[in-house]
């Protein structure tokens, strides 16, 4: 969208057979819906621009939500410093210290030697190990399972500020879905004369002779002035392997790893909770997370129809990957039921698993010093991913303002005669 905007003529090429990436959705009942759940925030200022420029700024919902916490299947609302003084799993003099880091980190301008400190040991010093063991690091180890001891603080503090802060939980969601604005985006790259190709994945990534990018597409080598590269790092690596860009990638660290989201879809006839999102901790379930989406895109409950998420961050590596889906289900539904006596079998309608292997990065300390550069091969291949958010979570927001730094970059060299 923006390179066309900017005048210059785009060929997009999208492995899946739909585009939107992880914000792609599935006709269900009449009516996309997403498999991986997303949400935006008032303060999602690159997004929201964005939508403006495609003329969907009145499309947008917005809605108070609430977060809960399971904890050993109790459930705790978490929505401001009183119900963190009702927390009882945490002695009350933690309780107050947790509060009182919360206040902290809201009025912390950015910080940027915590770049260099881990969450854990920055968590400890300001809310104290019981604390932190108790609330902090359950919601650490649902986000990166044990990679999570390696994050730097620069990370989580972006994300509190982002996602809490002092602020009241608000959230928003366009009309029609994330499908709404892929679809939109495509009309734009239509009228611009684009072409658009699903189902076309790229099997290599080179230079020609003259030095011009070429990609190999079904045994075809086509050749382009510049190519922008949106797919994981390592599948990358795999893509320029034994040609002339491979000895770029020495740019790019090569101990940049994802994090992949189990997700299991599951329609009911009833709500299970007021909560948007609800943490589960030490509940004796196979999920680190429950999203009911329905509290935000159909709060009166008009469709009848409830979207439940039950997620799990974990590596490509881990087994759940590899587990047939039926039984995934099947295992996660039951512990739903089981969470949620008042459920039963007949208040499910439908369940489906969707499983995405790159994710988010796993950041460790100093990573604001490894974030890959937007020019790979200068004036000639650029890279728009998700790890070149940092320190920013991996959101639309997110990925909206790094592939429009990538462009300004890319229309800067080519306007300085490159």
């Amino acid at each position: 969208h923006y390179l066309a905007s900017a005048g210059l003529r785009v060929t997009f090429y999208e492995a899946w057979d739909r585009f939107g990436g992880l914000g792609t959705s599935f006709e269900y009942s009449g009516r996309a819906v997403e498999k991986f759940y997303h949400v935006m925030l008032p303060d999602d200022d690159h997004l929201l621009a964005l939508l403006g420029d495609l003329g969907l700024s009145d499309q947008i919902h917005w809605q108070n939500t609430l977060l809960g916490y399971l904890y050993e299947r109790t459930l705790y609302p978490l929505n401001g410093p009183v119900d963190l003084l009702r927390f009882r799993p945490a002695p009350l003099p933690s309780r107050i210290r947790l509060g009182l880091s919360a206040l902290y980190m809201s009025l912390l301008a950015r910080p940027e030697p915590l770049d260099d400190i881990t969450v854990e040991e920055w968590l400890v010093r300001l809310s104290g190990r019981t604390g932190f063991d108790c609330l902090l690091r359950p919601l650490l180890e649902a986000k990166f399972g044990d990679a999570h001891r390696t994050i730097p603080a620069l990370w989580y503090w972006s994300r509190f500020t982002r996602e809490k802060g002092t602020k009241k939980e608000v959230k928003g969601y366009a009309k029609g879905g994330y499908k709404a604005i892929a679809d939109a985006l495509v009309s734009s790259l239509e009228a611009r004369g684009a072409e658009l190709h699903l189902k076309v994945p790229i099997s290599h990534l080179d230079l020609d002779a003259d030095g011009r990018p070429t990609v190999t597409l079904d045994g075809e080598i086509r050749s382009f002035d510049r190519v922008v590269s949106t797919i994981p790092l390592t599948q990358l690596r795999s893509a320029v392997e034994g040609g002339s860009i491979e000895s770029y990638l020495d740019r790019v660290d090569p101990g940049i790893d994802y994090q992949g989201v189990i997700n299991v879809l599951v329609v009911l006839r009833r709500s299970i909770s007021d909560y948007y999102w609800i943490a589960v901790v030490r509940s004796g379930v196979p999920f680190d997370g429950v999203v009911e989406t329905t509290s935000l895109i159909d709060p009166a409950g008009e469709t009848g129809q409830h979207l439940v998420y039950l997620m799990n961050y974990v590596h490509r590596s881990h087994s759940l990957f590899e587990r047939d889906p039926d039984e995934l289900a099947d295992e996660y539904v039951g512990a739903l039921l089981d969470l949620f006596p008042f459920l039963s079998r007949e208040d499910v309608i439908d369940r489906f698993v969707f499983r995405a292997p790159f994710v988010e990065p796993i950041y460790e300390p100093g990573y604001g010093r490894r974030v890959p550069p937007a020019a790979l091969v200068p004036d000639k291949v650029y890279l728009a991913t998700t790890t070149q958010v940092y320190p920013h979570v991996t959101s639309w927001n997110s990925s909206v303002r790094v592939a429009k730094g990538t462009v300004d970059q890319l229309v800067q060299s080519r306007e300085n005669g490159s």
